[in-house]
């Protein structure tokens, strides 16, 4: 399997299909890892284009290093990968977590390797509370999943996958083979990591990343996002970064790339492709 090591001697896994293609980088969830991207990459390798997932430090086949679970070191990280690979012209496309990462790649590193960005389901500009920040998720929410974290993992990631993530307990027909992915998935994270990430992804403030955001850039969320509240994620995200495309997608969940899969990536070819 293909690592590239890090500055530190981490580890980072990565799958790359496609050839020779426009590349794609997309960047996966908490507390998933690349898998959560396969029928993307599949798909975007058979249009053509070089589709590259990699597993987060702490997060599937990557080290899990006790420490370097924060944001500055994950987009360090991605930053790593693609010196490695000597990309140039890349689509960042992040879910969720992995869109923090993908923003932060750019306010640490610049988009001179940059043609495009896609924001999925993702966490930016900030989710946390605060005086400077309002109308957003309470602190009390990531409290409750850190105490879910540290007490049973196993039933937290059962109970996200058969609630809230896909939007399951809002009777969507995500099938138990997807629920069961995802908590396959999960548990494949290191603890450690996993429960660091929660601050990585609730308390980073991207807002000074956003602003450095100089490429063309689509916005995709779904307005029944229970995870990442459209009106604290996608809307703000599309107003702070300009002439930013923003698609809404009626009822969707936050698990969009299972969710919607076939509209989503219709959407991410059309636009990696205009």
């Amino acid at each position: 399997m293909p690592y590239v090591v890090t500055d530190d001697g981490a580890q980072i896994f990565y799958k790359d299909w496609g050839g020779d293609g426009s590349p794609v980088i997309l960047s996966h969830g908490w507390p998933l890892n690349a898998d959560a991207w396969e029928a993307a990459a599949l798909f975007l390798a058979q249009h053509g284009h070089r589709a590259i997932a990699h597993d987060r430090r702490g997060h599937g086949r990557s080290s899990q290093t006790w420490d370097g679970n924060e944001m500055d070191t994950y987009a360090d990280d991605l930053a790593c990968l693609i010196n490695h690979l000597d990309l140039t012209s890349i689509t960042l496309v992040g879910h969720s977590t992995g869109g923090g990462e993908i923003v932060h790649y750019i306010g640490r590193h610049g988009t001179d390797r940059v043609a495009k960005l896609v924001l999925v389901s993702a966490v930016p500009p900030l989710m946390l509370e605060r005086d400077d920040n309002p109308d957003s998720v309470p602190f009390a929410v990531f409290d409750g999943l850190r105490a879910g974290e540290a007490s049973d993992r196993s039933q937290l990631y059962r109970d996200l996958a058969n609630g809230p993530f896909f939007g399951h307990n809002r009777n969507s027909d995500i099938s138990q083979g997807v629920r069961d992915a995802f908590w396959l998935q999960s548990m494949a994270c290191g603890h450690r990591a996993a429960y660091e990430c929660i601050a990585a992804f609730s308390a980073t403030d991207f807002r000074p990343d956003l602003a450095r955001v100089d490429v063309p850039t689509l916005v995709i969320h779904g307005d029944d996002d229970q995870i990442v509240p459209f009106a604290v994620g996608g809307q703000r995200s599309a107003a702070a970064i300009p002439d930013a495309q923003l698609l809404v997608y009626e009822n969707g969940a936050h698990g969009l790339p299972d969710t919607e899969r076939e509209r989503l990536h219709a959407d991410l070819l059309a636009f990696i492709d205009s």
